[in-house]
């Protein structure tokens, strides 16, 4: 949100220039930003025939798309950023870039058309098609991490260029880490997730560092504290974990 020919966000990212002139498209969405808000997928198919998934979150001013094959099991590629609409012209700020980190920075205008729970662009034929609209459960959101336990202390830092945020919507999770100064994208891994009651789950779909790990279910504790989200238990490798993530769009902690 690359067959051959990458007809999908990541294609009108790369062909639409900053200062071309667009026509925009009828919605009859009332508002459009909180409209677009939740998870979104579509698919392509690669040169072997085979299906790649495409799962895009939009969700509190961010995006995350991600491409992979639920078949071998394979990450292909991962790029979002923050995003800002008016009237039916969504602007992306790319963040980050597994494919490319020389467009980290840039901007484009991408020419949508939304109609209830489907999405297309001007210029493909692509469909989305919604699978939740981001407003369930009280993870949902765009998040960095902000604190860790190390040694049995907890460190807080604010995260300066390098980063590592977790978005959520209302079913699914996508973490990423990144430096926006260099562009360097470090890894990502997303699927759906569960929040109830105080525990945490996540199911790996794909996973950039590790195709291996793909389909293990991972459980947690997590807690509201104080507007900033807890978690706790044991990595995908199984060591004690204790994290701190803060709302992306709220002013973060200084180094201790």
């Amino acid at each position: 949100m690359k067959n051959i020919i990458y007809l999908s966000f990541f294609l009108l990212y790369s062909l639409i220039g900053k200062n071309d002139v667009y026509i925009p498209l009828q919605t009859t969405e009332s508002d459009v930003s909180v409209d677009l808000q939740g998870a979104w997928t579509s698919h392509e198919t690669n040169e072997k025939g085979e299906k790649i998934t495409i799962t895009t979150i939009v969700m509190d001013g961010y995006l995350a798309e991600s491409f992979y094959n639920e078949k071998t099991k394979e990450f292909i590629r991962t790029f979002g950023g923050s995003w800002t609409v008016e009237k039916n012209v969504f602007s992306l700020t790319l963040e980050f870039s597994s494919a490319d980190s020389s467009k980290v920075g840039s901007i484009r205008d991408l020419v949508f058309d939304l109609k209830g729970d489907t999405i297309t662009f001007g210029g493909s034929d692509k469909i989305w098609t919604r699978i939740d609209d981001g407003q369930n459960g009280e993870l949902n959101g765009a998040w960095l991490i902000t604190g860790r336990k190390r040694d049995g202390k907890l460190v807080r830092r604010s995260p300066g260029d390098r980063k590592t945020m977790k978005i959520l919507s209302g079913s699914r999770f996508q973490w990423i880490a990144y430096n926006t100064a260099t562009g360097k994208f470090s890894g990502t891994g997303g699927g759906t997730y569960t929040a109830q009651n105080g525990n945490y789950t996540e199911n790996i779909e794909f996973f950039s560092r590790d195709k291996n790990r793909v389909g293990a279910t991972l459980s947690f504790q997590y807690e509201i504290k104080e507007n900033e989200w807890h978690h706790s238990g044991l990595s995908s490798k199984g060591d004690p974990i204790y994290e701190i993530w803060s709302p992306s769009i709220m002013p973060l902690h200084n180094n201790d």
